[in-house]
């Protein structure tokens, strides 16, 4: 998949025109009158996705490709699979279009989840002569990656399997992994992370990366692993636990901005913490009601068992901030209350800090990876209140669930500059640039923020 965009060019590529409605009309007047014909005789009309092979009396046919209105790459980036099979070289197309962006979406749409089935056909290859192919190819494997974990079912990663992806990344990088496992998260001062996992046969772990040279500034990196969420005690309902092999989505997006980072070679020191857990059902699990420990020091009453991913990110923050990074960044798919609120595409976000904000969302934009800040109101803190305990983890109100549930977090960061993300990780509906399955969501926008920071000038 990632040979979807060419090194060089090559000899017999069929050139390829992208065009876009407002300029096909000059372009079929400036075409030769014979490929004219042919293109109103195949009812082109450069609506986005339309295609179109011109054959030519000497080489490869000429290509036509339409991008309707769109100006952003990204939505040309089912174009891997929308054009026949065969190899391009990009020759017309219009000049808002960026082309380092097109590289990335052409690959972003070639991927595939081949694990268990094979695709039924190879991409679209291209060249494009103004893009830096092994960037793009960097930025995909990334993405790659966080899709290929989210899209394995619990079955094939569990949280053995989950801690032996970390390893792997570690190795293609040089970083150091170390791994607290089962009752020694208990000794480890782990204890909500432990009380999540103890219930399945698949031991709870808490998996930490080091990387970096010391002197760099310190960056701490937070996702959420829940390799599978039964909802514990609370059961979830069979029709929303379908999707919960994707409730390690948070771990996933953390890898994914992991490996942009040291593929990079950024300049940071990278701490990265994953609680990896299994949140199964049986005589040892948690229970509502049940008072629990924190790393922090805080107790915590449980209300809602199905609300376990606070818990276990609120024993990672407190270990990150232990290390004072000057920035402190989390993924989790932490609650469905963001998803009435942004719907499955939109990463909400939040933090206190206003010029990370701004910085956030300028490479948001930039990168074509889309965020959107929500409030920490501190109005809503008190809804954590709990009678028997330092605080509760959930709200006392059904309302502005995912608010809450970031103010909860807060509670474990300190004074750090902090970011959270709550994330879907996936997409339900295929679109360019965005198979139907696991997806990163976030990644993107927070490295191009890294590289406005600590890129090397």
């Amino acid at each position: 998949m990632l040979d979807a965009v060419l090194d060089k060019l090559e000899s017999d590529l069929s050139p390829l025109h992208i065009l876009s409605t407002d300029m096909f009309d000059a372009w079929l007047r400036n075409a030769p009158k014979s490929v004219a014909q042919l293109v109103r005789a195949a009812g082109f009309a450069a609506k986005r996705g339309q295609c179109v092979l011109v054959p030519r009396r000497r080489g490869a046919p000429l290509a036509l490709l339409g991008a309707g209105k769109a100006k952003d790459a990204f939505a040309l980036g089912d174009a891997a699979s929308t054009l026949p099979e065969g190899a391009y070289q990009l020759t017309y197309a219009p000049g808002a279009l960026c082309r380092q962006d097109l590289a990335l979406a052409w690959l972003m749409g070639a991927y595939h989840f081949s694990r268990y089935t094979p695709r039924q056909r190879p991409p679209a290859q291209i060249y494009i002569h103004a893009a830096d192919a092994d960037k793009a190819r960097r930025t995909a494997k990334a993405i790659y990656l966080a899709r290929d974990l989210v899209n394995t079912p619990a079955g094939d990663l569990n949280t053995e399997n989950l801690e032996a992806a970390v390893r792997d990344l570690a190795a293609e990088f040089g970083a150091k992994v170390s791994a607290v496992i089962g009752d020694d998260l208990l000794k480890e001062n782990y204890p909500m992370v432990h009380a999540v996992g103890r219930a399945s046969t698949h031991k709870p772990r808490l998996v930490e990366l080091h990387w970096g040279k010391k002197g760099a500034p310190r960056l701490g990196l937070v996702g959420k692993g829940v390799v599978f969420d039964t909802g514990g005690l609370d059961i979830k309902a069979a029709q929303y636990m379908r999707l919960m092999k994707k409730d390690m989505g948070g771990a996933a997006n953390a890898m994914a901005l992991a490996h942009m980072i040291m593929a990079a070679d950024l300049p940071v020191r990278l701490h990265m913490v994953l609680p990896i857990v299994d949140n199964a059902i049986s005589g040892d699990a948690y229970r509502p009601s049940d008072i629990l420990q924190s790393r922090k020091g805080l107790s915590v009453e449980i209300d809602n068992t199905d609300a376990e991913g606070r818990l276990v990110l609120a024993d990672a923050l407190t270990r990150a901030a232990e290390e004072e990074p000057e920035l402190l960044i989390d993924f989790a798919t932490l609650t469905g209350a963001a998803r009435v609120a942004l719907g499955p595409e939109m990463a909400p976000y939040y933090t206190d800090d206003a010029a990370l904000a701004v910085d956030l969302e300028q490479a948001a934009k930039n990168s074509g990876d889309p965020v959107w800040r929500m409030p920490l109101w501190d109005g809503y803190d008190a809804l954590l209140d709990s009678p028997i305990a330092d605080i509760c983890h959930t709200a006392s109100s059904p309302m502005g669930g995912s608010i809450t549930a970031a103010l909860f977090l807060r509670r474990f960061v300190g004074n750090i500059s902090w970011v959270h993300f709550d994330i879907f990780a996936w997409v339900p509906k295929a679109r360019p640039s965005h198979p139907m399955g696991g997806d990163a969501q976030g990644p993107r926008a927070v490295f191009s923020m890294l590289q406005g920071r600590y890129a090397k000038t």
